[in-house]
């Protein structure tokens, strides 16, 4: 690990004068106190970060590591960042070519090279992600997916975390001592020049500016995205330039390769943070001499005098080649600190190489807290009506939400229009009702909540769910609305790569619980294709995420809370037209009601059929049981699963040993809705149990029109799920 810079000695300056290239760094060097011991520092570190990218390649080579993505090139500016920033004070989000920064912040060649093996030695995922993507808590290196883009708005994230914490302690009084973090703390979030063209990192540089967040963007220019160049990306092919004028971002540019321009400006970069609390950009040019990685061949794209030429610059060579020129180490010295870099990667490498793989009954550990069990019986809570008028789902929802945001300052809440008003200012306006979101469910939250606890978000979906992560990651329970489930899908990615694979893909190191809640559904008059979608399969398919869908008033309640307190993240699905009926109403159950999850409800008892519905479904199953039973005489069984993953199968395998007959009712599309996937498990597990097929009712596969007749026909009614219901009494 590379420590601060002492005030040691530096070298002689060399002869000539200032203009002269090699005085001029040597100049630098003394005004940033960069000695010989720091030199010497720094070269280390380049060698190891080189050397541990040969033996990746070596690994390769002989099957002992199974991908390769060097860091090469990029060694300097690296080195740089490292000396400067803190571990364990400041927060990294790191790219996969910042090899140099993480081993100059503590992580070992062995631990690096025991992750391109896949084994226990990485402490980054322990076997389970790819090499180069760094992760180590101690160190604050917060664990790397494979996603390119998406780290920008996770470090806003975690910087709102720390100011958050600091605003608790200083105007709220709030005891955060358990909280890690530093008034003048840095978030430090990398890329290289090809990811700057992703939507995400202009919506983080814009979050990081409106909000004065105090994050370092570090670009790593090597001039190319694979074998696409800078020229084509951005405006005059420098991101420095095009942002030249961005209100609120101060920049910086240095020369990469050359670690004392590094130093100098990342010592000011560093500095200009800690003091303003602000953002900055580094923008750093650096070289690529290996290719993208080892399934990329550049020698197909860049002729070898462009390499040649580049490898003039490459800081595994010029750097060392300065040192001479400068007096400031001899060709031994040189030699000899290489060999020792090369013998200890030796080492480390046939150490790795022999490390034990992961026992196999591992395989599923850290995909769900270990911590809370949101299934278990910790979280049943007797109910305590109040007797009170009963309320819709909507006052339900907004009573919890206004109760538990009352008690813990450690819940925040975004999302489009959810605040009662975008300033604190008008809170006291007597004109003025508020706002509280689009269908007023999370009406008054803000006012009964500290300043600051809840607030509105740009119109952007992934800013939501990216802030929230890194709030996650530091301890934060964030509760974000999605407006419309109908537009969740720009976020998908923070939700499905990122939030859902977390705890998984550090083993267990970081987490990020949080609770997504989304309106979902049609039935509403002219809401028509972007405002009736529902998509619940699309979650229920991702492993590491809960998915709660509520029917009624009491249900809402209990799972929502049961989703706040638990340790894993939740898509909390609430069905719009459910929000004001009157068939789902309930007494208030009190502030401490909490239902657990993948336990279903027995919505109507009958004896032959059973039909398992969620959401919307289930009133129009129940009416539809009612009227054959009417008819007929038959009872049917009416199960509200409440939580699709996980969902209640023993009370499904329950019912049908009753009824022998099953109808899957959901309101999702026919075709790969939930219901395939209960059909599939029922016929596995329990065909000796049926006799007759199972059944199902869903949407039509088409998209949801405006016209009324149009949507009534397909989205299922109770015609629907009666005419189906009927064939399976008859079977």
């Amino acid at each position: 690990m590379l420590g601060k810079t002492s005030k040691s000695k530096g070298p002689e300056k060399a002869k000539g004068s200032s203009t002269n290239p090699i005085a001029k760094k040597l100049e630098l060097a003394k005004k940033y106190n960069l000695g010989k011991k720091e030199m010497l520092e720094m070269l280390s570190n380049i060698y190891t970060s080189r050397k541990t990218d040969d033996a990746e390649i070596s690994m390769k080579k002989q099957s002992k590591a199974f991908f390769q993505i060097s860091g090469a090139g990029h060694e300097g500016i690296l080195t740089a960042a490292a000396m400067v920033l803190k571990p364990k004070h400041d927060w990294f989000l790191p790219y996969y070519r910042d090899r140099a920064l993480c081993l100059g912040l503590g992580v070992t060649p062995y631990e690096m090279l025991c992750q391109a093996n896949g084994n226990m030695g990485d402490t980054a995922s322990y076997g389970r992600m790819m090499p180069a993507h760094w992760g180590n808590k101690p160190l604050n290196i917060v664990n790397k997916s494979s996603c390119t883009g998406t780290q920008f708005l996770q470090a806003c994230g975690l910087a709102e975390a720390g100011i958050w914490f600091k605003k608790l302690r200083d105007e709220h009084k709030v005891d955060v001592s358990g909280m890690d973090f530093h008034d003048d703390e840095i978030v430090y979030v990398s890329t290289g020049d090809g990811t700057i063209a992703q939507g995400e990192f202009w919506e983080g540089m814009t979050t990081a500016c409106v909000n004065n967040l105090p994050v370092l963007f570090m670009v790593e220019d090597n001039g190319f995205a694979i074998s696409t160049p800078t020229s084509v990306q951005y405006p005059e092919g420098s991101i420095s330039k095009t942002l030249a004028n961005f209100p609120g971002l101060k920049i910086f540019n240095c020369d990469g390769c050359c670690p004392i321009d590094s130093y100098a400006t990342m010592t000011e970069a560093a500095k200009y943070i800690r003091t303003t609390r602000k953002p900055a950009l580094v923008h750093a040019t650096v070289t690529r001499p290996y290719s993208h990685s080892l399934s990329d061949d550049h020698g197909m794209y860049r002729t070898k005098a462009e390499l040649a030429e580049e490898g003039l610059r490459d800081v595994f060579n010029a750097f060392p080649k300065f040192l001479i020129e400068a007096g400031v180490i001899t060709e031994t010295e040189r030699a000899d600190l290489l060999k020792k870099v090369s013998a200890d990667l030796k080492t480390a490498m046939d150490k790795a190489i022999t490390t034990e793989w992961p026992a196999l009954d591992t395989v599923m550990d850290h995909l769900y807290s270990e911590e809370v069990d949101m299934t278990g019986s910790n979280f049943e809570t007797a109910a305590d009506f109040t007797g009170k008028d009963d309320v819709p789902m909507a006052s339900s929802i907004n009573k919890v939400l206004r109760t538990e945001f009352h008690k813990n300052p450690l819940l925040r809440m975004w999302g489009e229009d959810v605040a009662d008003f975008f300033d604190k200012a008008r809170l006291d306006n007597p004109e003025l009702k508020g706002k509280g979101g689009v269908f007023k469910l999370t009406a008054n939250v803000q006012r009964e909540s500290k300043d600051g606890q809840v607030f509105n978000s740009p119109l952007a979906e992934a800013n939501i769910i990216g802030r929230a992560i890194g709030m996650a990651i530091r301890g934060i329970k964030p509760v974000v609305e999605i407006q419309f489930f109908d537009y969740i899908w720009t976020a998908y990615m923070q939700l499905k790569n990122e939030m859902a694979t977390l705890r998984y893909r550090s083993g267990g190191d970081f987490k990020c619980p949080m609770v997504v809640r989304v309106p979902i559904g049609g039935y509403l008059k002219g809401g028509a294709i972007y405002h009736s979608q529902s998509g619940e399969s699309l979650f229920t398919h991702v492993p590491g995420i809960r998915v709660a869908f509520p029917s009624n008033s009491a249900d809402a309640a209990g799972l929502l809370r049961t989703a706040i307190k638990g340790d894993d993240p939740v898509m909390f699905l609430e069905h719009k037209h459910l929000y004001y009926q009157g068939y789902n109403r309930a007494a208030d159950p009190g502030d401490e009601y909490m239902i657990p999850f993948g336990k279903a409800r027995i919505a109507r008892e009958g004896k032959d059929a059973t039909i398992v519905a969620w959401g919307a479904l289930v009133q129009k199953s129940i009416e539809a049981a009612k009227k054959l039973e009417a008819q007929t005489g038959k009872t049917v069984e009416v199960i509200d699963l409440r939580t699709l993953a996980p969902y209640d199968f023993e009370a499904i395998k329950k019912s049908i040993s009753k009824t022998s007959r099953l109808m899957i009712a959901h309101e999702e599309h026919k075709t790969s809705g939930f219901g395939g996937e209960i059909t599939a498990r029922v016929n596995e597990e329990c065909f000796e149990l049926l006799d007759a097929p199972i059944l199902r009712v869903g949407a039509l596969d088409v998209h949801c029109a405006y016209n009324p007749a149009l949507e009534d026909l397909i989205l299922p009614q109770v015609s629907h799920v009666e005419e189906v219901l009927a064939k399976l009494l008859s079977y």
